[in-house]
């Protein structure tokens, strides 16, 4: 992969001094055909969006807290129930946290999910990602849900792969593991475009290979970024690192050294009232846990928009067995107003049909505050939020009991989620199976991207 560095900042809490605009970094962006800024060009110029199906997947690594979000709980003992009162919203009846109040003014476009069930208590992503519990895997593997769309859908153009993930590599590695291609094999493995706070940077390295020198507001000096693929690919050639790669990511540097490309990906080509509209991230990683870097709502918009299928991405730090008062004073408003702002983008560009969305973590937290003024491991229930899509929005799914220890009304599983969203974009099944949705493991039995006997969400679809 491909990184850009942004200038350096001691303040910015990375090990490096890199900034919020750290690094942009760029996996197999393209394969042959005409380059992303071509396309964007010619669609400009035609008044023509060349739209598609999309999914924007959300992890919230740690385990957010339910009750503190979309379940709070006004009539359990003071314990429980905590420091934050409900809001209404723009939807009678609907009442979440107070520190959610774009979301609340905006309840029409979003539906809250208060009985997710299921979880296997793991501290990882791995169900956000496959939609399955990790355990008993086939041979070769659970893919991820972006590998499922992949294999089945395949590129919307050859600039960039239907998988890519803005998920950063944790300390903590599962809560910034975004899945892999599994039984169908690398070729649908997400492409990597962040790294973490201790990636290695040198021109050896297939994970991370650096422009020296060449900046994210060094772009648009051409003469400059040149200079530095040519010195980069000499270098590359001197060690042997790039007959060292395999065919598929070489065929992919070609693109790679295109500055155009790297223009097209780089927010801060967005109008500053839009940017500002996302609000203003954090780009130094939260202990063992991802950054929150809000821009990266905005740049999930723009890889959809060029072309991806699939992004996931994961934000900040939610295992708050200490403090988890003041920490959601400081994470849910940035949530907030990242998330509303995706869905009022992608409204506002006619693409908020095509585009679901799914906001959750690995599971909720105990009900019973803790003496660290914390909340503990909770997986008998979580929540999530939807948006997007082409679902029925304005609505709550589910409901917990009165003190949110577990599901009383339409539990929902990770699997009815994934199904839910597979269906929005496009892939359907009958109770059966479809023949043209199963895929085999490398010892030949047949899988499908959900078990057959889960169904889209009837209140959604």
């Amino acid at each position: 992969m491909l990184t850009i560095l942004g200038k350096p900042d001691k303040r910015s809490g990375f090990c490096d001094g890199v900034n919020r605009r750290d690094f942009l970094t760029i996996g197999s962006l393209a394969v042959g055909g005409l380059s992303l800024p071509q396309l964007l060009a010619a669609e400009a110029k035609t008044g023509v969006r060349n739209s598609h199906k999309a999914i924007i997947n959300i992890f919230l690594g740690g385990g957010p807290p339910h009750q503190d979000m979309w379940d709070v709980k006004v009539d359990a003992p003071r314990e429980i129930r905590g420091e934050f009162q409900p809001i209404h919203t723009s939807v009678d009846g609907i009442e979440i946290c107070e520190l959610f109040p774009m979301i609340a003014k905006s309840m029409d476009k979003f539906v809250p999910i208060r009985s997710v069930v299921g979880a296997s208590g793991g501290h990882a992503a791995v169900q956000a990602m496959i939609g399955r519990a990790p355990s008993s895997p086939p041979a070769g593997g659970w893919p991820s849900m972006g590998a499922w769309v992949s294999k089945l859908q395949g590129p919307v153009n050859h600039t960039i792969p239907p998988h890519l993930t803005l998920m950063y590599k944790t300390d903590h590695g599962p809560w910034g593991d975004p899945g892999n291609g599994g039984f169908l094999g690398m070729k649908h493995a997400p492409f990597r475009l962040v790294g973490g706070k201790g990636a290695k940077r040198s021109v050896q390295s297939r994970e991370n290979m650096v422009l020296n020198n060449i900046t994210l507001d060094r772009l648009s000096d051409r003469s400059a970024v040149l200079t530095s693929l040519d010195n980069f690919r000499r270098e590359a050639d001197a060690t042997g690192a790039m007959e060292g790669l395999d065919s598929f990511t070489q065929q992919a540097m070609g693109i790679l050294t295109d500055s155009k490309l790297a223009e097209a990906l780089d927010y801060t080509r967005e109008d500053p009232k839009l940017i500002e509209r996302y609000g203003k991230g954090n780009p130094g990683f939260t202990s063992d846990g991802a950054p929150k870097v809000t821009e990266n709502f905005l740049v999930a918009r723009r890889l959809v928009e060029a072309g991806a299928r699939v992004v996931s991405m994961n934000f900040s730090r939610w295992d708050w067995h200490g403090g988890n008062f003041n920490r959601s004073r400081q994470d849910m408003p940035m949530l907030d107003r990242a998330l509303t702002a995706l869905v009022e983008d992608l409204e506002n560009r006619g693409m908020l049909d095509d585009v679901g969305i799914v906001c959750w973590g690995e599971f909720g937290r105990t009900p019973k505050i803790n003496k660290n003024a914390g909340r503990d491991h909770w997986p008998r229930v979580s929540c999530a939020i939807m948006a997007g899509g082409g679902i029925r929005t304005g609505q709550v799914i589910g409901a917990t009991n009165r003190l949110g220890e577990y599901a009383t009304d339409r539990p929902v599983t990770f699997s009815e989620v994934h199904a839910t969203l597979y269906h929005n974009i496009g892939l359907d099944w009958d109770f059966l199976g479809r023949a043209d949705h199963r895929q085999f493991d490398l010892r030949g039995r047949p899988y499908y991207p959900v078990n057959p006997e889960v169904m889209p969400m009837k209140e959604l679809v």
